[in-house]
């Protein structure tokens, strides 16, 4: 069975390097294309055996199932390039989240599925969010769950809440990562603290905390309990915590859903443009 890729920029690359690196796909069953050529040729370069199509059509024809892994803006330029050449029985899968099924099954005569991923992936971990199309047999999500079981843990999501679950799945790792570059940079002003201590401090904690989430029978409320005694540092810290941080995340939420609705309606501008003029 062929696997295609079309675009191995940041995530595609990821997906591609964790299916072959966790041993779930070998180089030769991926056929890969990118508008940057080198892009491509660097990753069969890396993984010998690894395919690189002459364009997108070549990965269209030639895949059982492929992977859309391209901007949102980049959308239709790829789905006019492609579209008669996909065939009803191939599984076509986005990854990007604005992009709606319901549209990709307008264009295309396949059977659609978006697949959300997340850089956790990398390290095997962390949720891929899986929205099957309305044509997936119940075979075809067997093969795409268990291609992503491979690499992370798949949880079926409403497209209703693709955003809010991207939010906590795929972006929050940036969001903690800078949390955390804010907290050591914080602990260096006030304290004099080397940075480069600082970092290592905080980036230990946070594979502990993992760890300890994931393996030592903890959640987040009883991780708190745990760690915060009674009139100890710890909860105090908590209460400034929960005083100052106020509406912050509501706001970050709020924030990436207006964005959402911007993208979703730049999207379908793109893929629909005579549906907006007569609206």
């Amino acid at each position: 069975m062929t696997h295609g890729v079309i675009g191995t920029g940041s995530m595609g690359r990821i997906l591609v390097e964790a299916w072959i690196r966790s041993g779930k796909l070998q180089p030769s069953e991926l056929l890969v294309s990118n508008r940057t050529r080198a892009k491509a040729e660097g990753l069969a370069d890396e993984f010998p055996g690894l395919r690189v199509a002459a364009d997108n059509r070549q990965v269209a024809q030639e895949s059982d199932c492929f992977f859309l892994c391209v901007k949102p803006g980049e959308f239709r330029r790829v789905l006019e390039e492609i579209q008669d050449v996909v065939q009803a029985e191939q599984i076509v899968v986005s990854i990007t989240s604005p992009v709606m099924v319901r549209d990709l099954e307008q264009w295309l005569p396949a059977k659609v599925a978006k697949v959300i991923p997340s850089i956790t992936h990398a390290v095997y971990s962390g949720n891929s969010l899986f929205i099957p199309g309305s044509r997936l047999h119940r075979e075809d999500r067997e093969k795409l769950w268990d291609l992503f079981s491979s690499i992370s843990r798949p949880l079926h999501v409403d497209e209703a809440h693709t955003r809010i679950a991207s939010d906590l799945a795929c972006c929050a790792p940036a969001f903690l990562a800078n949390l955390m570059e804010q907290m050591a940079e914080a602990a260096v002003k006030e304290t004099g603290l080397p940075r480069e201590t600082a970092i290592s401090l905080v980036t230990q904690m946070a594979q502990g905390l993992g760890h300890l989430l994931a393996e030592g029978n903890f959640t987040l409320q009883s991780l708190q309990e745990r760690v915060a005694v009674p009139g100890g540092i710890t909860r105090e810290g908590l209460h400034l915590l929960e005083r100052d941080l106020g509406t912050l995340f509501h706001d970050l939420f709020r924030l990436t859903h207006d964005k959402y609705e911007e993208d979703i309606h730049k999207v379908q501008q793109s893929l629909f443009p005579e549906v907006e003029k007569k609206v």
